[in-house]
C-alpha cells in the first residue's frame, strides 16, 4: 500500500509517521511538507524507515510534474494540513482560508487525477477537520463563526468529489476535537486544554488514538463518510489494543 501523508511535519503527521513504519501493510509512505521530512524519533522495533520518502513541495497551489510522479499510484491520502483556531492569529484571513481548504481542494483535485498503474480499487482521501466545523452556510455559529463555516465549506468539497468520481475517489471526513500528547503535556497545559475544552465545547483525543483511527480507515476502508471524534476515538483505541494482530483488521462498526 502506498500512502501519501500531507502536512508530514506536523504534530499528527509525525505520529501518523511513526505508526505506519510499523505498519507491514504500508510498504511506501510519501511524506509530503513543505520542507524535508526526516524518520520520527522513538519509532517502534518493527519499524522500517526504508518505506520513508520526503517529498518537498513549496507551493500547495502548484503542482511540479516531478512532484506529481512521486505522488502517482497512490492507494490513500491523510490530509492533516490546516490552521488550527489557535494559530489564526498568526496568519490572514485570507493565507487561513488558502491554508485550511484551498490546498486540500488543490491536492485532491491534483492527485486523484494521476496514473494508478492499473489500480481498481478507489483512491481513498481523508480530510482532516474540526468537531465543530458547520457544512450548512447559512449557519453561521456565534463563536469563530467565519472558521467553523470555512472548515465545513472545506468538509463538503472534499465529499464531493466522491459523488462525481462514479467510484474512483473514496472521500471522509475526520471530525477531531483537541488533539493531546499526554506524554509531553505539562500540568499546567492540561488544565489550560481542560478549561478551553469546557468553554467551547471540544471533547479530546490523544495523538497515538487519532494517528491509529486514520491508519486504520486508509488500510481497511471508510467506515462512513464522516467520523465524529467519539468515532476516532473508538476505532483508534480497537487498533492500539489489537497490536501487530490489528494491522489488517477488518472496519471497526458502530
Amino acid at each position: 500500500m502506498k500512502l501519501i501523508i500531507a502536512g508530514s511535519s506536523g504534530f499528527v503527521a509525525t505520529e501518523l509517521i511513526r505508526q505506519a513504519l510499523s505498519t507491514p501493510s504500508i510498504t511506501e509512505i510519501i511524506a509530503l511538507g513543505r520542507r524535508e521530512t526526516p524518520p520520527p524519533n522513538k519509532l517502534g522495533p518493527n519499524s522500517d524507515v526504508t518505506k520513508l520518502r520526503s517529498v518537498v513541495l513549496g507551493d500547495f497551489l502548484s503542482y511540479t510534474d516531478e512532484v506529481k510522479e512521486s505522488l502517482e499510484s497512490a492507494d490513500a491520502v491523510i490530509w492533516t494540513i490546516a490552521i488550527s483556531p489557535s494559530k489564526l492569529s498568526t496568519v490572514t484571513w485570507e493565507e487561513a482560508c488558502v491554508i485550511s481548504r484551498d490546498y486540500a481542494v488543490k491536492g485532491i483535485d491534483t492527485i486523484t487525477q494521476l496514473p494508478r498503474d492499473g489500480k481498481t480499487e478507489p483512491l481513498r482521501f481523508i480530510y482532516m477537520s474540526g468537531s465543530n466545523a458547520v457544512r450548512d452556510q447559512t449557519k453561521k455559529p456565534l463563536l469563530m463563526g467565519d472558521y467553523l463555516l470555512m472548515r465545513g465549506d472545506a468538509e463538503t468539497k472534499i465529499l464531493n468529489y466522491a459523488t462525481t468520481s462514479n467510484g474512483t475517489v473514496e472521500t471522509q471526513v475526520t471530525k477531531t476535537g483537541i488533539i493531546e500528547d499526554p506524554v509531553q503535556l505539562s500540568v499546567v497545559s492540561k488544565l489550560g486544554r481542560a478549561f478551553l475544552r469546557s468553554l467551547v465545547g471540544l471533547p479530546k483525543i490523544n495523538v497515538d488514538v487519532i494517528a491509529a483511527a486514520l491508519l486504520d480507515q486508509a488500510i481497511n476502508g471508510f467506515e462512513k463518510d464522516t467520523l465524529l471524534n467519539e468515532d476516532l476515538v473508538r476505532i483508534g483505541e480497537a487498533r492500539l489494543a489489537a497490536g501487530a494482530s490489528g494491522q489488517n483488521q477488518a472496519p471497526s462498526t458502530g
